[in-house]
């Protein structure tokens, strides 16, 4: 996996000071933008790659980065980084819907942030077409931003959002566990 894109768009990233929010924790609904701080550490490095399918038809390449002494077991506590290279064409409407499905599958949601996410997810989350990538990046105790293409889309923040969200590819309770075990690079021999 080549790590140097994901460089360049971290790199954008962590140069803007702010990037606008969808919501912020703790509120009832969303709220006007305010400011989130981006901070990756410089020494992400790719983990995995796989393919997400569907009854046979490619939906996405999802190609994994985060610290060198990254733990799955642990993945909230750790900054990360996650792309998808779309394969097909999606409505953000139904991605964000189909987020949420999957994110009540790895842990408890309320019906109060199931609507705020929701909402947040559709305003932030764009229609994509084949070969769009989509960047997400978990910042522990803060939340995760959303980015295309090098250019901010929006964050929430609220951890137990991010927690759930980056769940989907990487909580032991992922609807798919082949997938996740790629992304993790599971397979692979210990180096020694």
């Amino acid at each position: 996996m080549n790590a140097t894109p994901l460089l360049t768009v971290l790199t954008l990233a962590t140069s803007c000071a702010t990037l606008p929010n969808a919501m912020a924790a703790g509120k009832a609904g969303p709220v006007a933008p305010t400011a989130m701080t981006v901070s990756l550490p410089a020494n992400l490095q790719p983990v995995g790659n796989a393919t997400m399918r569907f009854l046979g038809w490619n939906i996405y390449q999802a190609s994994l980065w985060a610290a060198p002494d990254f733990n799955p077991q642990r993945y909230a506590d750790y900054p990360l980084a996650l792309k998808l290279t779309y394969s097909r064409s999606f409505k953000g409407k139904a991605i964000a819907e189909r987020s949420l499905e999957e994110m009540r599958r790895i842990g408890r949601v309320t019906s109060e942030q199931e609507e705020k996410w929701q909402q947040a997810l559709a305003e932030i989350l764009p229609d994509v077409q084949e070969g769009d990538k989509i960047l997400g990046l978990h910042q522990p105790g803060q939340g995760a931003v959303f980015m295309q293409s090098g250019r901010p889309l929006g964050s929430i923040r609220d951890p137990e959002f991010s927690n759930l969200f980056f769940g989907i590819w990487l909580s032991e309770k992922t609807s798919e566990p082949a997938l996740r075990q790629s992304l993790l690079a599971l397979g692979k021999p210990a180096a020694n």
